[in-house]
């Protein structure tokens, strides 16, 4: 695979010089281009042997264009809170927005390599790392994000001469340790992993390059005219900007049964009853939610479920036992223009908790497959896919030992009705009330049917769906407490 980035590739300084500079001044006109009027990311990788010039390469790439729209990230080890999140959240945390770039050194390809070589991962563990890679980038490029990917290599013979000469420079020596040594050792199996990520990897949407490294000014030059081509590709084919259709709303009806249908919604407590065992519940959560705190056990509340279905008074019964510093409750309604210009999923991994903490989502990732279906805001196929990227998403949350849980409150009709009359009605309850509110009741059976489908395509066996009878409201915040506490047991105790 790399024989043909050994073939000695070199360019003259004067080709360079003229070269460099029409490049130059094509990157700045797709650069502007792309800020102006794109509605993607651009995202480089870089990855390679040591000493193969990936850190000269980018620095070149933020002298020819213009910096200050670029970020460069070089990933370092896993600090202790890193390691308590997702593989994936650090990348999301550092998706570049809509018409911005960002250069990784490091990325997501180097530590399934690195563990690969040294032995920490088997053939069957680095395969299922190179899928979760896979997995992340077509969520990605599926919203339209450009991905380049730059594998910069060097002969076994060439990477020995480039650290015995970076090493014996004064003003580069610190480029080169003991852990480039010892990589150099390996460097055939290096190889071998290298070839297995990206014959693996290697996609239309997500392409690698092979750049022979030994001379800087054709390295250079190659991944300069490669990110300009692919730019200025994907810039001529997208189509121009225009103001985006009316959104349609869904309006159906229900003619059959749902998951909701059976629900006994008539379930409630005695008022005397409801004070007694909150009481006791707040205090067993509190106890949980210090162990949880010192294990290191992080929690994520998820709370969905129709206007007036009592989220907010169980979220508060729930939070009311947790140490202040320890959870926060995350309420999220339209996205921002910041948050409109990623992928819908990154506000959402911003969020997660780190070790030991709560967090607690009042409405959520699914607003993909309810709202933004339901008011026409998400094309069909954005829709469709949401329930993949989803079950993906909270596949990553639990299999880094995070508890997980998700509430669905519901209500009957005619309760909504009267919640929202009393709202209406009260000094310190009307602000609720909006006419957002009453827009979404007219689409009462819509909302259910959504919501069928949110039960049937994300209600999993690693995070499956809890639903919460909730017209009594006293019954609900107690099935709520208990269940945190049950699972929270299953984990401290």
């Amino acid at each position: 695979m790399f024989e043909n980035a050994e073939l000695g590739q070199r360019v003259r300084n004067g080709e360079f010089k003229e070269r460099e500079t029409e490049l130059r001044s094509r990157l700045l006109t797709l650069q502007y281009r792309t800020l102006d009027r794109a509605r993607f990311p651009i995202i480089i990788d870089f990855a390679g042997v040591d000493g193969a010039g990936k850190g000269t390469t980018v620095n070149m790439l933020n002298k020819w264009m213009d910096p200050r729209f670029i970020r460069t990230i070089g990933y370092l080890a896993p600090s202790s809170r890193t390691r308590a999140l997702p593989r994936f959240w650090r990348y999301w945390r550092d998706l570049p927005a809509h018409g911005r770039m960002g250069l990784f050194l490091s990325g997501r390809y180097s530590r399934p390599l690195l563990k690969r070589v040294y032995g920490h991962l088997d053939e069957v563990a680095f395969d299922q790392r190179l899928a979760e890679i896979i997995r992340y980038e077509n969520t990605l490029t599926d919203d339209g994000a450009l991905i380049l990917k730059f594998w910069m290599h060097l002969g076994k013979d060439q990477q020995h001469v480039r650290l015995k000469e970076l090493s014996e420079d004064p003003q580069q020596d610190y480029k080169v340790g003991d852990d480039d040594w010892r990589n150099h050792e390996r460097y055939d199996d290096f190889i071998l992993a290298a070839e297995k990520i990206i014959t693996r990897t290697n996609r239309s949407h997500a392409p690698w390059t092979i750049v022979e490294g030994t001379d800087p000014n054709y390295r250079h030059l190659r991944v300069g005219e490669v990110v300009a081509d692919e730019l200025e590709r994907r810039l001529d084919n997208s189509a121009p900007d225009a103001s985006p259709p009316n959104p349609k709303r869904e309006n159906n009806k229900v003619t059959g049964p749902t998951v909701f249908s059976n629900l006994n919604l008539s379930k409630s407590v005695a008022k005397q009853s409801y004070h007694k065992k909150l009481e006791k519940r707040q205090a067993q959560l509190a106890v949980l939610g210090r162990k949880a705190f010192e294990a290191g056990q992080s929690t994520v509340l998820v709370f969905e479920g129709p206007d007036a279905s009592g989220k907010g008074g169980a979220i508060r019964r729930v939070v009311w036992s947790l140490d202040a510093r320890a959870y926060r409750v995350h309420q999220f309604a339209a996205p921002t223009d910041i948050e409109r210009a990623h992928h819908y999923l990154w506000r959402f991994w911003q969020a997660l908790p780190r070790a030991g903490h709560v967090a607690v989502f009042d409405r959520s990732w699914y607003g993909r497959v309810l709202v933004e279906r339901a008011e026409g805001f998400a094309s069909e196929a954005e829709w469709r896919r949401a329930y993949n990227e989803i079950n993906d998403f909270e596949q990553q949350i639990v299999s880094r030992g995070i508890l997980l849980l998700k509430f669905w409150l519901h209500i009957s009709k005619d309760e909504q009705l009267k919640r929202f009359s009393a709202r209406g009605g009260s000094p310190y309850k009307h602000w609720k009330l909006t006419d957002e509110d009453w827009r979404n009741r007219e689409l009462w059976d819509t909302y259910e049917l959504l919501g069928q489908d949110v039960m049937q395509y994300t209600s999993t066996a690693d995070a499956p769906w809890i639903i919460v009878e909730g017209n009594d409201k006293y019954h609900a915040r107690l099935k709520v407490l208990k269940t945190v506490i049950e699972h929270l047991e299953q984990r401290v105790e």
